[in-house]
């Protein structure tokens, strides 16, 4: 290890042992790694030196975690031993915001509350609603694909997303895409990076699509008998209204004993008012109760559990048409869960306490049942050893393993984080 710290020196003086990395780094590491006693944390200054540090670690077979501040660097499998843990939280300036164009091209170590300020001086924000959304940096946010709840009205990250810049296995520096909107140059890269937890390249520039402000915004949380509710959430997802979020959630959630439709429109004060008034309309014809209430804080508050508890977190998914039914069936077998499932698209998050692997599976079965899927996204080592926390059941393993080889032919990016032990 003495020799890597030399060599390392040679191109970067950003590098930390584990005695220097502050408490919560080293907390998250604890939380990755199944070894970590001695490895060093790098921090290039340029993405010149990120390509430098990679090459380094390309030519001594030195293995590496990518990260930026190390939020969701516990999401995904346990990493095997690494020397380097590479962070971009020192790749933080932004290049360029063409306001006119709609799009911001910046470093990905900015956290996503700085980069919401800045395009916010032009009326100006970027449609993602991701999680531990003050300190997460872009580069986490796109390497984890998460989204949120405006993936209802605006998509997933990869849709943000028009161009890349990333470093290679062996150092050399790659872009893909471009800084306009109307961009059809090269391969597709942006989506193949976009949720691969770090281990294919390690993003280092990205071009996002932003929008224009909304001038009002309103909210209502709909709630009562499940069957009612059902139909409601499917009455608006076919109707013409317009909504930016639309959530399912648990009765832990909606502090009404019974699970809820919490949803947010957002356009001209009249068309937001005229909105809800249709809503209102549906729900109490229903039978159901309305709120008009705006809990969106209040449900990110809750459901950004501690990245340092024994909380375990799960991304779920579910055919949209079950997922009232499944949020119904995870009450009755989870009754301490803390659930919320995107209406539109099914996908959503589980986070639960004191519970056994053995549940976990069992809630595994009913979202594979209704045509989804669970993952573990954050939970104690010993949890995750106790089960596949992927439990991907796809036919593309294959394929992802080839992907895998031809972008990291060492193995060297984020050994065993990803589906299949990629």
């Amino acid at each position: 290890m003495q020799a890597v710290l030399q060599t390392l020196e040679s191109i970067t003086s950003e590098i930390r042992s584990w005695s220097d990395l502050t408490e919560f780094q080293q907390a998250q590491l604890a939380r990755s790694l199944s070894h970590c006693n001695q490895i060093y944390w790098v921090s290039p200054a340029t993405i010149e030196e990120l390509g430098a540090v990679v090459q380094c670690a390309h030519r001594n077979q030195w293995r590496i975690l990518p990260c930026g501040h190390a939020t969701k660097l516990n999401w995904g499998g346990v990493v095997d031993e690494v020397s380097l843990v590479v962070s971009t939280e020192k790749l933080d300036r932004v290049i360029e915001h063409a306001q006119g164009d709609l799009t911001v091209t910046t470093e990905v170590g900015i956290s996503f509350a700085e980069l919401q300020a800045i395009v916010g001086k032009a009326g100006q924000f970027c449609a993602i609603d991701p999680k531990f959304s003050d300190r997460a940096t872009l580069g986490g946010i796109i390497a984890t694909a998460d989204s949120g709840s405006l993936r209802h009205r605006y998509n997933s990250v990869r849709d943000m997303l028009l161009g890349i810049t990333f470093v290679r296995y062996d150092g050399e520096i790659v872009k893909a895409g471009g800084r306009v909107v109307k961009n059809v140059a090269g391969y597709d890269l942006m989506k193949l990076l976009t949720g691969s937890y770090g281990t294919l390249g390690i993003l280092a520039q990205a071009t996002l699509r932003v929008y224009p402000i909304p001038a009002s915004t309103g909210a209502l949380l709909v709630y009562g008998d499940s069957d009612s509710l059902a139909q409601a959430t499917q009455t608006l997802l076919s109707s013409a209204l317009t909504p930016t979020r639309v959530d399912l959630i648990s009765g832990s959630l909606t502090g009404k004993s019974t699970i809820g439709l919490l949803v947010q429109f957002q356009s001209i004060p009249e068309s937001v008012n005229l909105q809800i008034e249709r809503l209102t309309e549906v729900a109490t014809t229903l039978g159901l109760s309305v709120l008009a209430a705006d809990l969106w804080q209040t449900l990110h508050d809750r459901m950004n559990v501690s990245t340092q508890s024994d909380a375990i977190v799960c991304k779920i998914g579910v055919k949209p048409s079950f997922a009232v039914a499944v949020l119904d069936q995870l009450e009755s077998s989870l009754p301490n869960a803390e659930v919320v499932i995107h209406a539109g698209s099914g996908i959503g998050y589980l986070n639960v306490t004191g519970t056994r692997s053995t549940q976990i599976l069992e809630a595994r079965s009913l979202c594979e049942a209704s045509g989804g899927y669970l993952s573990v996204l954050q939970a104690p080592i010993a949890f995750k050893q106790q089960l596949d926390i992927w439990g991907y059941s796809g036919n593309a393993l294959n394929l992802m393993q080839r992907v895998k080889s031809q972008f990291d032919p060492q193995t060297l990016f984020s050994p065993h984080r990803f589906v299949g032990g990629i």
